[in-house]
């Protein structure tokens, strides 16, 4: 059902108010989906051959014996299933911009060193913090001792 121009200006005017507003938010809402929910068409056209093809089976196993038509409900079955999973593409991570933008983690300004933040509050300035070094209850329990010297 299309939307009438009035709808469609007033859609217009909220997606501007949200984008001035918060930016950040507009721009993770600006996703990299190819279709509707975020299917590929490659993928659900490999899932729709394949879909076939077990059918052809299925009806191929009536006729034979049993294990046939076992094995085209399972490729049908995995057809389906590859069909509508997403795909595994990693999406272009990067830190977001005051104006919206998105930039890569590795940009680096004048004085050659990172824009970006060290993750969990972390500074910069103390490198044995950053190493990673134990295992992830041993970090756990030195984190929850520092807080516990920190007050």
């Amino acid at each position: 059902m299309a939307l009438s121009e009035r709808e469609r200006q007033m859609l217009e005017e909220m997606e501007e108010a949200i984008r001035a507003e918060d930016p950040r938010f507009a721009s993770q809402m600006k996703g990299r989906r190819s279709g509707p929910g975020g299917t590929d068409r490659r993928r659900v056209a490999i899932g729709v051959v394949g879909a076939i093809i077990g059918l052809g089976l299925v009806l191929l196993g009536i006729n034979t014996t049993l294990w046939v038509g076992v094995a085209g409900f399972v490729i049908i079955v995995a057809a389906v299933a590859y069909a509508l999973t997403p795909s595994r593409q990693t999406p272009e991570l990067g830190v977001v911009g005051d104006n919206g933008s998105v930039n890569k983690p590795a940009q680096t300004g004048s004085s050659g060193k990172s824009k970006t933040r060290p993750p969990f509050g972390r500074s910069q300035g103390n490198p044995a913090k950053t190493q990673r070094s134990g295992t992830f209850m041993e970090r756990m329990e030195q984190r929850w001792e520092e807080r516990r010297r920190q007050g």
